[in-house]
């Protein structure tokens, strides 16, 4: 039932709370440029980030004196969008927090925020999301403000979306629409297009519209004749039988990708190579530890889901134990399980890995929340029995009070700064101590003519000591059960 109190009381406006330029900026404090002097050498070559942000200039389509030039997507039909929340739970700063979310989400897809309100109630509205009351409270704010489009937080119903956009006269999405154009526009390989694609049909499937000749029969049935026996289906179940049908191929396709990431990941586990996986909230900064660590030279960029597609790395130690780094997709609060499901074979590096290197903001206004959205997506698929440590990144912006609280908190976990490099070379002594060891210690004399053995011994196991001997090298290893047996007919005789 819709609250009869007046709009200063039930509708908190973002405006107030967040200035023009500061809406999206709540979450993303360290809004620095990226520059090659300062940055280059860390984060590697940024080749997406000047396609992304360039104006590419078009020859040969000048008119008269004027020249027409092409400019980024996103750039040229920026939507002026509200934003609407409603406030269920928590308290009222966890509420304006989930709203400034959403603005830097749809900063993110290419849009203008010009308007944010939250409207209070125990839950929402069945019909319009927000009561019919507030709904017409809100279309006298889109008409004030002239706003093209209203981006609510949350999951809509078809029925919540229609009757919605029936009121204030203008389209209305929801967050896992937003979520999922902003993937759209940031997938890059195969596997992440696919994936986008499937989730965007999952989601498209039961909102699909009709009207006009989309309701009318198409004539059928029957062995023919002049009007024929049958109602026949209507244009609106053609176009979801449709769907479903690319929604198996694309199914297919993604399980063939599957294979192949499952067969690269059974090489690694043959060769006995620990892996890492860095999982954490978007804009955490995953992609900038990666490239601390490895150098990997992946987009680093100050916005939400920069980066999608998977980057897995070689890395190696201070100990010399190499292992591979794999970056992940981020995480957000309410994350839309199509795209859970969409994403679950990408997601499965981080079930599969030895070790999850969990990345969270230090600098944001609430960690914990963080924290929990990412470990709730960890349970989804599986990979609560890896061992974690929690990465807490932008120790330089963040306040000590919070790096304090966490860090007392978080049993297993370290302040670190993928942009300075504060914290880097604890984070790597953690690594190598917690990344798992081979089982069997083993102490052997070489041939110079076995020299495979040594490298094996090197790339699979952990050499304590290596020394060049007259008859041979004698190393002192801890390795794997397959390779101990390799190196048993070369242990030296117990002295008499």
């Amino acid at each position: 039932m819709t609250s009869s109190s007046s709009p200063s009381q039930d509708t908190r406006r973002l405006a107030q709370d967040y200035p023009d330029g500061l809406r999206a900026d709540a979450l993303m404090e360290e809004d620095v440029a990226w520059s090659h002097e300062i940055d280059g050498e860390r984060d590697g070559d940024q080749f997406d980030r000047s396609e992304r942000a360039a104006l590419r200039r078009v020859a040969g389509l000048s008119t008269e004196l004027e020249d027409v030039t092409e400019v980024e997507y996103r750039q040229l039909r920026l939507e002026r969008v509200v934003l609407v929340g409603v406030w269920t739970s928590g308290t009222a700063q966890d509420a304006d927090n989930s709203l400034a979310e959403l603005a830097a989400l749809a900063e993110t897809a290419g849009a203008l925020v010009l308007d944010g309100v939250i409207q209070r109630r125990d839950k929402p509205d069945a019909a319009t999301y927000i009561g019919s009351g507030k709904a017409l409270e809100l279309r006298d704010i889109v008409l004030e403000s002239g706003a093209d489009t209203v981006i609510c937080d949350g999951e809509l119903s078809p029925g919540q979306l229609i009757q919605l956009e029936d009121v204030v006269k203008v389209k209305v999405i929801d967050r896992t629409a937003l979520i999922l154009d902003i993937f759209a526009q940031h997938a890059k390989s195969r596997e992440g297009k696919a994936q986008v694609a499937l989730a965007q049909m999952q989601y498209m499937l039961p909102r699909l519209r009709g009207w006009g000749q989309s309701l009318s029969r198409q004539m059928g049935g029957g062995r023919g004749g002049l009007a024929t026996r049958g109602p026949g289906e209507t244009k609106i179940e053609t176009d979801r039988r449709r769907i479903r049908e690319k929604m198996a191929k694309m199914r297919r396709e993604i399980a063939d990708m599957k294979t192949g990431r499952e067969i690269k990941r059974q090489e690694r586990r043959r060769n006995k190579v620990p892996s890492v996986a860095i999982a954490g909230y978007t804009n955490a900064g995953k992609s900038s530890l990666l490239n601390r660590l490895t150098g990997a030279g992946v987009l680093v960029e100050n916005a939400l889901f920069a980066t999608l597609d998977p980057t897995v790395r070689r890395a190696e130690t201070p100990g010399g134990r190499l292992y591979t780094l794999a970056d992940t997709v981020g995480f957000v609060r309410h994350l839309p399980h199509h795209l859970v499901e969409a994403f679950r074979s990408t997601m499965e590096e981080v079930g599969d890995s030895d070790l999850i290197l969990h990345v969270v903001d230090g600098s944001h206004p609430a960690p914990e929340e963080q924290l929990a959205a990412v470990r709730e997506v960890i349970r989804d698929v599986g990979a609560t029995d890896v061992p974690e440590i929690v990465v807490i990144n932008k120790a330089d912006a963040a306040d000590p009070l919070v790096l304090q609280r966490l860090l007392r908190v978080e049993k297993r976990s370290i302040a670190v700064s993928a942009r300075t490099g504060q914290g880097i070379d604890e984070l790597l002594a953690l690594l190598d101590n917690d990344l798992p060891r081979p089982s069997v210690e083993i102490e052997a004399l070489v041939p110079y003519t076995h020299g495979k053995l040594v490298a094996r011994a090197h790339n699979e196991g952990e050499v304590l000591s290596e020394e060049h001997t007259a008859e041979g090298t004698l190393l002192k290893v801890r390795v794997h059960e397959e390779l101990a047996a390799d190196l048993a007919p070369y242990v030296p005789a117990p002295a008499a």
